[in-house]
């Protein structure tokens, strides 16, 4: 009989509970990770309230810090027992997406055919990360040892929220002397904020309206901080900026308003680094649009995975260019998870992340 393990599963729409699966079998390729510490992501608060559909049974999260517990027939270069991390997005390395340089929209783990998410399989098409066990796939591809001197907490965002946050920075192409609005300074948003810092921007506005949020990215270098509750941020945006608009706008949120904002911010012939997560359809206004004359770049991210994505990204945080550690700030076992994502869900307590352990 098939052993056991606890595991965070989808039912329905306002339905995620903690069950019970089979630990997986893997093929020659995979490998079995004991997950050691996860976390919940804003998508998965998509997925929780019907907003991005999955089939119900799945187990939800895509986050995973873990240690190798068992090796596929075929897999080289890796040892049980080893700590190791796996993006978000877990490319095969061999599709056509990947050999196009396109990890992150590598569909499948042969490449055939294409749909909306791409690469991002933890937690959408396959058994995701918050359970005790998870099947990585194409594990030469994308399992990525953790350096002996990072904690699970110090590496944790390295997964999804520290590769897309400086995703949307790369995205927009940011450049030394920038000036770059960041809507929203929820966990991507913050690191978005370090992202436009790390490659030169000099001038970075923080929107949201959360004063303690603000506060959190003016440590991780915001040189300017927007209270939407207290001022309109687009006639703030163009006070600071003279009326010249910034060069590069990162949407962190997803919603209509933010999206709205970051355009009318730009300054002609600037990018708009779209990084959220969107439930409905997007209205693009003919004036923030300059009919369409604005020399303007729309640009979207789903950020890269892979071994090497994840590698670069530890470095960052081994060489001390970037702390995320702060960004957690609530702990929980994983027999509490019902109980974290109602605070998550709800965004109660300060929530900016929360750790959930196996």
């Amino acid at each position: 009989m098939a052993q056991k393990m606890k595991a965070a599963i989808f039912i329905e729409p306002e339905r995620i509970i903690l069950g019970e699966k089979p630990v997986p079998e893997i093929g020659p390729l995979d490998a079995l990770i004991r997950v050691t510490l996860t976390t919940i992501c804003g998508t998965d608060v998509h997925i929780l309230k019907g907003e991005y559909p999955v089939a119900a049974g799945l187990t939800i999260g895509h986050e995973p810090v873990g240690i190798i517990e068992k090796l596929g027939s075929a897999v080289q270069g890796y040892h049980e027992g080893q700590r190791v991390v796996a993006g978000a997005i877990t490319p095969s390395g061999t599709s056509y997406a990947c050999l196009a340089g396109l990890h992150s929209q590598c569909g499948g783990a042969h490449g055939h055919g294409w749909k909306p998410m791409g690469g991002w399989r933890f937690g959408n098409t396959i058994d995701g990360a918050q359970a005790e066990y998870l099947l990585v796939p194409d594990a030469m591809a994308n399992l990525a040892p953790v350096p002996d001197g990072l904690t699970d907490e110090q590496v944790l965002m390295c997964p999804d929220i520290l590769s897309t946050g400086i995703g949307g920075a790369e995205a927009g192409k940011v450049k030394i002397g920038d000036t770059v609005a960041i809507f929203a300074q929820g966990p991507i948003g913050l690191c978005a904020t370090i992202g436009a810092r790390m490659m030169g921007a000099t001038s970075i506005i923080a929107v949201d309206a959360l004063p303690e949020r603000l506060e959190i990215a003016q440590r991780m270098g915001a040189d300017h901080l927007v209270d939407i509750g207290k001022v309109d941020p687009v006639d703030e945006i163009r006070r600071i900026t003279g009326g010249r608009g910034v060069d590069v706008a990162i949407e962190a949120l997803g919603r209509q308003a933010t999206f709205e904002a970051a355009l009318r911010v730009l300054r002609p012939g600037g990018t708009l680094s779209s990084l959220g997560v969107y439930s409905e359809d997007l209205r693009i206004p003919l004036d923030a649009f300059a009919a369409g004359l604005g020399d303007h770049r729309i640009v979207t991210t789903l950020c890269p995975g892979g071994k090497e994505r994840m590698r670069r990204l530890m470095e960052v945080i081994g060489s001390g260019r970037a702390d995320t550690t702060s960004l957690v700030t609530q702990r929980f076992g994983l027999d509490d998870i019902e109980t974290a994502y109602e605070l998550f869900a709800h965004q109660r307590d300060g929530v900016l992340k929360v750790a959930i352990r196996p």
